[in-house]
């Protein structure tokens, strides 16, 4: 076992590591074999607090610091990454389940946000605005929001965690992050700990483990943060947006997906099988953009069904270390429940199981299903995990319907010989992403990132994330003299 889950099992608070005063204890387990990787004593509302007033306190200079200084820091936690790859690659895969396969494309992304942090630092770009008023100058400047709070997601912890806190902290924010409990380490400490080593003063990224059951919305509500940016469930995500709203602050929310994949009857049948498999079982499913429905044109079910089901059959599902493996484990046993329940609610609805995969533990086998009734809640909400569903169309006009016929909006693709024809079908579904002849499971650094509907608000990467922690200052100059009314 690593030496990580031994010394990265406590609170990160005001660059020092130190035990939480909860009254309990989150013990973190890999969902593989029940082994126990680390026990963390949780932290109180007080620890909240000793987090963010840090964060606050170490801002102000970093704020000021100059941003080629500040770059300097991103550029070597990178090198960081690099030289410890294959132990970060093994505690993902301890902690989360992941496949070797989730873990170096995981890293990978990893990598290229780090990259793109290390230019935003020079990103953020003053304004001067003509005034109506002679003699005056209006200058806009961009500026950092201060304090970001950031929560993020158990699925791809180390990346979801890096996405908003790397940016945030190049940016010249203070940063207090509060991990999934599930993945403390690869979500949490894992960052801190390659943060502090990369130079980062003291203070400035703090990481809380926690529970709302301990502490509420103390995270949340606390005056400091300027900003949450929270990647979760829309259930959640909800009632964050609703609690920042009463306080006065601003929230960016990724939240959950119910992705199509569309097959047209024109489309190269071999690589869409190959995409949808992807897009559905890339890390056991637990991927808000991946795909839980997969749309067939009528034309084509029979042959495109035969394909896609006996590639599924080929996925191995296993231990995760096994470099054979596709399919991991899913988090818990709670979720491996929730996807039994779905497949068994399905087939009990109509649905025919094509595939019908058994559930070991957290061990669960994909599952293909078709015929699920068309007004089945299960096609309304989020799978997640490697159940999919096929369902047939009869046209275009129908496609859209049926892909549109969900509260999220978050990504989606379809395969099609003529590409205007895909880009003319992707304009028409309401999401903040669509692919054409693609995968539905993207992230880019510079392409604005985020959904439509319940799928969350606002938008991350590139320009976008200067947007989402940094805040606009006039500052006007009277070079001549105004002339008032009294």
């Amino acid at each position: 076992m690593s030496s990580y889950f031994t010394d990265l099992a406590q609170q990160y608070i005001d660059g020092e590591w130190r035990p939480g005063t909860g009254s309990w204890d989150i013990i973190d387990f890999n969902p593989y074999d029940g082994e126990k990787l680390a026990s963390i004593t949780i932290a109180t509302v007080d620890e909240v607090d000793d987090a963010y007033r840090a964060a606050e306190r170490a801002q102000k200079k970093w704020g000021a610091t100059n941003a080629y200084a500040r770059r300097a820091v991103f550029e070597k936690a990178l090198a960081i990454i690099d030289e410890r790859e294959a132990e970060i690659s093994e505690v993902i895969i301890a902690e989360l389940g992941g496949t070797r396969l989730k873990a170096a494309f995981e890293l990978h992304l990893v990598r290229e946000f780090l990259r793109e942090s290390v230019q935003l630092a020079l990103r953020p770009e003053g304004k001067i605005i003509p005034s109506p008023v002679d003699g005056k100058e209006n200058r806009l400047y961009r500026v950092p929001v201060g304090v970001v709070g950031v929560i993020s997601p158990f699925n791809f912890p180390f990346l979801l965690s890096v996405k908003s806190v790397a940016p945030a902290l190049a940016l010249g924010n203070g940063v207090v992050l509060k991990p999934h409990q599930n993945t403390p380490i690869v979500g949490g400490s894992l960052v801190a700990k390659i943060f502090e080593d990369a130079g980062l003063p003291g203070g400035l990224l703090n990481v809380v483990i926690t529970d709302i059951a301990e502490i509420g919305d103390a995270f949340i509500e606390h005056p400091v943060p300027k900003v949450i940016s929270f990647t979760g469930s829309d259930k959640v995500g909800r009632h964050v947006a609703t609690v920042c709203a009463a306080n006065f602050k601003r929230s960016v929310l990724e939240l959950g997906g119910n992705s199509a994949l569309v097959v047209l009857e024109d489309a190269d049948i071999d690589y869409a099988v190959d995409a949808a498999v992807f897009s559905r079982f890339v890390h056991q499913g637990q991927v808000c953009m991946a795909a839980n429905r997969v749309l067939v044109d009528r034309s084509i079910e029979a042959e495109f069904t035969e394909k896609f089901v006996a590639k599924v059959a080929t996925l191995k599902t296993g231990d995760p270390s096994d470099p054979q493996t596709v399919i991991g484990p899913v988090i818990n046993s709670s979720q491996a429940d929730v996807l039994s329940s779905a497949v068994e609610q399905a087939i009990a609805e109509g649905a025919t199981a094509l595939l019908h995969g058994t559930t070991t533990d957290n061990l669960v086998e994909p599952s293909v299903l078709t015929g699920v009734p068309a007004d089945s809640g299960l096609l309304q909400q989020e799978i997640f995990g490697p159940v999919v569903f096929l369902v047939p169309f009869d046209g275009e006009e129908e496609a859209v319907r049926i892909v549109n016929d969900t509260p999220y909006g978050l990504s989606g693709a379809v395969h099609t010989a003529d590409i205007e024809r895909g880009v003319n079908f992707a304009k028409q579904i309401d999401t903040g992403m669509f692919h054409v002849n693609d995968g539905t499971v993207h992230d880019e650094p510079l392409v604005p990132f985020g959904g439509e509907k319940h799928s969350g608000i606002g938008r991350l990467n590139g320009e976008t994330t200067v947007d989402a922690f940094t805040t606009t200052k006039w500052i006007s100059v009277q070079h001549g003299r105004s002339r008032f009314p009294f």
